[in-house]
């Protein structure tokens, strides 16, 4: 049996994604480590950090996105006994991905996606950023779109390719909206505008990059202990932790390649991939690029029979 664990990124959070936790004694322990870890870099409260009204900063949903992937991950592994073989994070997803892998400490994650936020929203102030999802078309039409829409003041890329025909493009309103004008012209099935107020894995953010790398440089190089899947490049990233470091600082500059990390997946012979909390849209999109591999949400499915049903 091989298995894989899975973290979502910016769009799986929802109110109450901590609170709603189970409180089994890893989880309850990480919680706890989080809010004296939140409470010394001058982060959200811990208490107030999955509420609606404050999820709607980027930097406070990252921060309990990471939480949360970590806190789910202890429980599989220390409450429950799970192991897993490899590590996928979608987006801010990877850094709690890392945690697991063995790469970063749980105190070094929050303090770095704590800077990553912050710098994301400070790059993005003032409004008039944000992403939208094409579907139905693939690579190729998304890319003529924003190709099409872009003008100097007003441009944009392609962000997640998270499906042949499910494609993320981030940039400012003003091209979003013109995408979503001309994508039924390509034959779009559907525009989705996304809840978000940055502009993310676009060269937009490569200053922030910049900065991630700098502060990751300081970091001690750990060998990996779980295999980690970049979700820059698209494919397992081996030997130690330093190459992991760079994906994590220059990821947010780049387009996401979930589908690719989907099909190492099950190219690597996986046989489950658990997704972490919140949400169920990286198990939903598994199949597609792994039918082979069988995707287990922890929201909906539950921690004990999500193990049960990979034991056997």
């Amino acid at each position: 049996m091989t298995v894989a664990f899975l973290y979502p990124g910016q769009g799986s959070q929802r109110p109450g994604m901590l609170h709603t936790l189970p409180a089994s004694p890893a989880i309850t322990a990480t919680l706890d480590e989080a809010a004296g870890i939140l409470s010394r870099i001058g982060a959200t409260d811990l208490d107030a950090l999955d509420t609606s009204e404050v999820l709607h900063a980027t930097t406070n949903t990252q921060l309990a996105l990471v939480i949360a992937g970590v806190a789910a991950a202890r429980s599989l592994t220390q409450d429950y006994g799970a192991r897993p073989d490899f590590v996928a994070g979608h987006s801010v997803g990877a850094f709690p991905a890392a945690v697991t892998a063995g790469v970063l400490s749980f105190d070094e994650a929050l303090e770095v996606v704590h800077l990553r936020g912050e710098l994301m929203q400070r790059v993005c102030a003032g409004g008039g950023w944000g992403m939208g999802a094409a579907l139905g078309l693939g690579v190729r039409d998304v890319r003529t779109l924003a190709q099409q829409v872009s003008t100097t003041d007003d441009a944009l890329w392609i962000a997640n390719i998270n499906a042949p025909d499910q494609i993320v493009l981030s940039g400012t309103v003003v091209a979003l909206q013109r995408a979503e004008s001309a994508a039924s012209c390509l034959g779009a099935r559907r525009w989705q505008r996304l809840d978000l107020a940055v502009a993310s894995h676009c060269p937009l953010q490569e200053p922030v990059a910049a900065r991630l790398a700098e502060y990751l440089a300081g970091v001690p190089r750990r060998p990996q202990q779980v295999a980690y899947l970049s979700n820059l490049r698209g494919r397992r990233i081996r030997g130690n932790g330093e190459a992991v470091l760079d994906d994590l600082a220059w990821s947010v500059a780049h387009p996401v390649q979930w589908y690719d990390v989907m099909s190492v997946i099950g190219e690597l012979g996986a046989t489950h991939a658990i997704q972490m909390p919140p949400g169920q849209v990286l198990a939903r999109l598994l199949p597609d690029a792994a039918p082979a591999t069988r995707p287990i949400a922890l929201d909906g499915s539950g921690f004990g029979r999500v193990v049960q049903a990979y034991r056997r």
